[in-house]
């Protein structure tokens, strides 16, 4: 039980843990002779260092009474005794306990001032030479430059996790960066978004209209855009939102969009032929269009000449119905040509709603390049799509991530993830096969083209009537719409696929037309349920006795999908209830209390932002690591098996037995995934889903978005709520715009190609 805020000032006698990707430490304070369990962030903290601090006494279940630390900072020592603990506790190199004692005997209460101002005299004490004397000055110099560079930022309200960001960043730079330019922070310092510099600046005083804080908040204006889908805005949509964000009149802000041009921050895309207005482009957007339009051009070639002469393609046809007898299938006309495209051309689309044949496809692909000898890579951007196309395949797929040997990243963000596997080093193969492809987002395309050598076909299938990807972008959606590749469209409905009421009912949503609810169905529910409470009840009571032994799933598999984030039957109230009946507390299993969140040993988790730097490692039953890497993804679903108070860390696993470790500092990545979105749930496939439906906004509740969560039902659908409320969905055509410009920098490509 935590008591009042208390100030205490004391020196650091030992450190017993430090967590050195998150600063946290527990140590011990010698605070007017009694000694005390400290734990807070620290920047790199030395045992001897005097500190003054605030915070309050907790009584720990485990470790008894500590004191926690929110604020502090580091004093130099004011006494002889405390100058000899100091400099002898190990803070700086090349000065052990004996050396210290000569020191402070020779030099007194001076001590410190003699190393700061006259460090050649340190020379006199017995075992220093001219050159240590100077080490020590120096090394004792960059420590009071901290000291006081951290007590600087504090003054401005900045924390200690961010300030020592800061400091790590800058070093002594960063009074100026603060006095000039805070907004800078935003650019430069992964975790100091444009609403933390606003602050910081808002404190020193620079005003609302300052050049600086326009073009930081058009660019963060730009950067949210992005985490929405967007690879640009008009310039009036830009202006209006940035306006909205600043308070200030788009005409202030106008004249700041040729200077963050010439800063080459961002590109401004003038209007075509066909008129409108101008298209403001972050930097990183437009080029990852560009490259890609450029690399689609290269690749889209016909692979051998000799392949188009009607000859050839009749001996191409008599090996895929060969193969057709080998296989026991019966390809339609459709699919026999897809067989034919991809032989035939460096890339390929192949596109169809669910039961439409694509695997199948797929499979017949596979055993054709297969009976020629060439080497095959299947990938898909999700561990749960890889591992379904392994199963559907035979054949092993990986996620884009693990073929291009993903290697860490500079930052968190997608654009600066390394790749091993690019230009210099391309995949080894003869033919690359991507699925589900409507997730895939334009950065992940850009690295995955970087990979893949001219002449190496590629082939890329998905359902373009799926939700596009989380990341910025709609990559199939606008291959599809610049008409410049080979596509196969799949249409039919195959017999088998004909007796699931979840196929047959995905198409007539598709189509617009009624769905049949009269729960004579053996995989498609319907219960009306007009009321929140009791949605909740019935909604557990499936998950927990009805659908497992139905679908032969546990109920962590039972997959519960919303459209919404916040309401009664949005992703944040659901998983607080259903956390509460499907695991629910007990003394075996230990809890933290994050900001927003209460996670517990065996909660079902997903991480919700791409994390490049995150390493993973899978251990055999005996603990011992068998294989490692790199990056966890937005979707991922995991689960968490330890919690410790005193590491402050927690480790999940995910899919493919995955283990990571998260600091309690990164837990902002981490939610509950009892409940997701269905935006989330793309490329997932789960034996069983559950929809809550009742009422929502119109923009959302439409056709594409209940498409997409009926298909990710393997074996059964229930949807529970108001019947009115699905048939208004299958009615609403109404899709969210994204404002992508890979169709018209494909067709420009081709343009500019075919001028040369």
């Amino acid at each position: 039980m935590e008591t009042d805020m208390e100030k205490i000032k004391g020196y650091v006698e030992h450190i017993i843990y430090r967590n050195a990707d998150n600063g946290y430490t527990v140590l011990n304070l010698i605070s007017d002779e009694e000694e005390i369990t400290c734990v807070g962030i620290f920047r790199a903290i030395d045992q001897g260092e005097t500190i003054e601090a605030e915070g309050a006494y907790t009584a720990h279940p485990v470790y008894g009474e500590q004191f926690k630390i929110e604020q502090y900072q580091i004093t130099a020592p004011d006494d002889v005794l405390s100058m000899e603990r100091y400099l002898g506790s190990g803070a700086i190199k090349g000065v052990g306990e004996a050396l210290a004692a000569r020191i402070v005997k020779r030099f007194g209460k001076d001590t410190f001032r003699i190393i700061e101002e006259e460090p050649e005299r340190l020379a006199e004490v017995k075992g220093i030479s001219e050159r240590k004397a100077k080490e020590i000055a120096v090394q004792v110099y960059e420590k009071r430059d901290a000291r006081e560079a951290m007590t600087f930022l504090q003054k401005y309200g900045i924390s200690n996790t961010l300030a020592i960001r800061i400091y790590e960043a800058y070093g002594m730079n960063l009074y100026g960066v603060m006095k000039e330019n805070p907004y800078r922070l935003a650019e430069d310092i992964d975790g100091i978004g444009f609403r933390i510099a606003d602050g910081i600046a808002s404190r020193i005083g620079i005003h609302t209209d300052s050049d600086y804080r326009i073009r930081s908040g058009l660019l963060f204006t730009l950067m949210q855009a992005g985490a929405e889908g967007h690879c640009y805005l008009p310039e009036s949509l830009l202006l209006r939102k940035a306006g909205e964000l600043l308070g200030l009149e788009p005409s202030l802000m106008e004249p700041q969009l040729q200077n963050l041009m010439m800063d080459k921050k961002i590109v401004i895309k003038m209007p075509g032929a066909e008129g409108g207005e101008r298209k403001i482009y972050g930097m990183t957007y437009y080029y990852a269009e560009l490259n890609c339009a450029k690399m689609l051009h290269d690749l889209n070639i016909s692979v051998r000449e000799e392949d188009c002469l009607p000859s050839e393609e009749r001996k191409i046809l008599e090996k895929i119905e060969a193969l057709e007898k080998e296989l026991q299938i019966e390809l339609d006309e459709l699919q026999k040509r897809a067989v034919l495209e991809s032989i035939k051309n460096g890339i390929l689309i192949i596109s169809g709603g669910p039961g439409t044949g694509k695997t199948t496809t797929i499979n017949t692909i596979i055993r054709y390049f297969l009976s020629e000898e060439m080497d095959i890579f299947l990938a898909a951007p999700t561990g749960r799509a890889a591992k379904r196309m392994t199963e559907t395949t035979g054949y092993e797929a990986r996620t884009i991530h693990r073929l291009l040997e993903l290697n860490g990243a500079v930052s968190g963000e997608a654009k600066s993830a390394r790749f091993e596997k690019n230009e210099e080093n391309p995949l080894e193969a003869d033919v690359v096969i991507i699925d589900e492809m409507s997730m895939v987002d334009i950065f992940l395309f850009q690295s995955l083209l970087r990979a893949v050598s001219i002449g190496t076909r590629l082939i890329m299938v998905g359902d373009v009537n799926q939700l596009p990807s989380v990341g910025a972008g709609q990559v199939l959606h606008d291959l599809l719409k610049s008409g410049c590749f080979p596509v196969v469209m799949l249409e039919k409905i195959f017999r088998q696929a004909q007796e699931s009421d979840i196929i047959l009912n995905a198409h007539r949503i598709h189509a617009g037309e009624d769905i049949v609810l009269d729960n004579k169905s053996r995989d498609f529910f319907f219960l009306e349920r007009n009321d929140a409470n009791v949605i909740y009840k019935h909604m557990i009571q499936l998950i927990l006795e009805k659908l497992p032994p139905y679908v032969g799933a546990q109920p962590y598999d039972i997959q519960v999908l919303t459209p919404m984030r916040k309401g009664k039957l949005g992703v944040e109230t659901l998983n607080g209830i259903l956390q509460k009946y499907l695991n629910p507390p007990s003394e075996q299993k230990k809890e933290y209390a994050g900001s927003n969140t209460l996670f517990r040993e065996k909660d079902k988790v997903m991480q919700i932002k791409n994390n490049y730097q995150l390493e993973w490692e899978v251990v055999s039953k005996y603990g011992i690591p068998i294989d490692k890497g790199m990056g966890v993804f937005n979707g991922d679903i995991g689960m968490i098996l330890e919690i410790s108070e005193y590491t402050r860390s927690m480790v999940i696993e995910y899919d493919e037995h995955r283990r990571v470790t998260y600091s309690f500092d990164q837990l902002d990545e981490i939610e509950l995934a009892y409940a997701v979105t269905i935006h989330k749930s793309q490329g997932s496939e789960y034996p069983a889903v559950v929809m809550p439906l009742l009422t929502g906004p119109r923009m959302l509740f439409n056709r594409n978005l209940l498409y997409t969560g009926v298909t990710r039902a393997r074996n059964c659908v229930t949807i529970l709520g108001s019947s009115e409320t699905l048939r208004e969905m299958v009615d609403n055509n109404y899709e969210n715009r994204r404002y992508t410009g890979l169709s018209d920098r494909i067709k420009e490509t081709n343009e500019i190609r075919l001028a040369e």
